[in-house]
């Protein structure tokens, strides 16, 4: 019996040790950015994939001095990942085919110099045949009290031109080209109908609900079965990065692939080794062993 209890306490430990060690190497080696502290010395970047036409594509992004990149593979169109913090520095961001050898020749390529509390969206954008890496500047401060902020990010092909305005209330943005960005907005908090439409091609209804102090992204989309689509994303709420960047309406493909996978699946594995850290010491503390 004792015999079978140690190696059950064994198991135990090295199944902890497994699921700790998994956890952290799905969210990645330590580097500059994870290793800074405090929030004034970090800033903030997303990627995105905003490009209708193009398909999925492997995304390397690599740290000053590093030898290895971070790699997030597959990431298909309207998919954007939470903000990753960052130490200030130029960082390389290069994307490839998805299951391209990372020996191959990127696509694209670009470089994004990050500032401390600075925030910025590298995103995929245009057509395929004219497709292009941009680095968003992100304004996530906190808007004057008692509003909202809000901008538009427009990948949608379908209708080049949009109109985003709110049924009986203020226009959100007018004439936003495809491929372009809008400046931020102050608006009432609150639940709003947005009318998103254009000269040319569909137009969509979206349900949204801003709230006081938190700045947003619409990201309008073309829908996997024809028509537009539309996401908003929460950025920052009080002057500070949504931690885990909450999508809170629409559509898009961003809950359960490509950047989005990551943190779920290590939080998910903490959770796990948590729970075996908390049987073992359980188990510890029985004085009939």
């Amino acid at each position: 019996m004792h015999t079978l209890r140690t190696a059950t306490r064994r198991l135990l430990a090295g199944s902890g040790a497994l699921l700790l060690s998994t956890a952290l190497a799905t969210t990645g080696t330590p580097t500059p950015a994870t290793a800074a502290t405090g929030a004034d010395t970090v800033g903030y970047v997303r990627l995105a994939h905003l490009s209708p036409d193009t398909p999925a594509v492997d995304v390397y992004l690599t740290a000053p001095g590093a030898t290895k990149p971070q790699v997030f593979e597959g990431v298909g169109y309207g998919v954007v990942s939470d903000y990753l913090e960052l130490a200030p520095g130029r960082y390389a961001v290069a994307m490839r085919e998805a299951g391209a050898p990372a020996s191959d020749p990127p696509v694209l390529t670009t470089e994004v110099a990050v500032t401390s509390g600075d925030a910025y969206t590298v995103a995929g954008v245009g057509r395929h045949a004219d497709l292009g890496l941009r680095v968003l500047n992100d304004d996530l401060s906190a808007p004057t009290q008692g509003r909202a902020k809000v901008r538009v990010v427009q990948a949608s092909v379908r209708t080049p031109v949009l109109d985003v305005a709110a049924a009986n209330g203020p226009m959100i943005a007018n004439d936003v080209q495809f491929a372009s960005t809008t400046e931020y907005e102050q608006v009432e908090p609150g639940s709003w109908r947005l009318r998103l439409a254009g000269a040319d091609g569909p137009s969509t209804d979206a349900e949204v609900r801003l709230t006081g102090g938190a700045v947003y992204s619409l990201l309008v989309l073309d829908a996997k079965q024809g028509g537009l689509t539309a996401e908003l994303r929460r950025d920052a709420e009080g002057g500070a990065v949504v931690p885990a960047g909450g999508v809170d309406t629409g559509a898009g493909g961003t809950t359960a692939t490509g950047f989005g996978a990551y943190p779920l699946v290590a939080g998910a594995l903490a959770a796990l080794a948590g729970a075996v850290a908390l049987l073992l010491w359980r188990r510890r503390r029985r004085t009939t062993w």
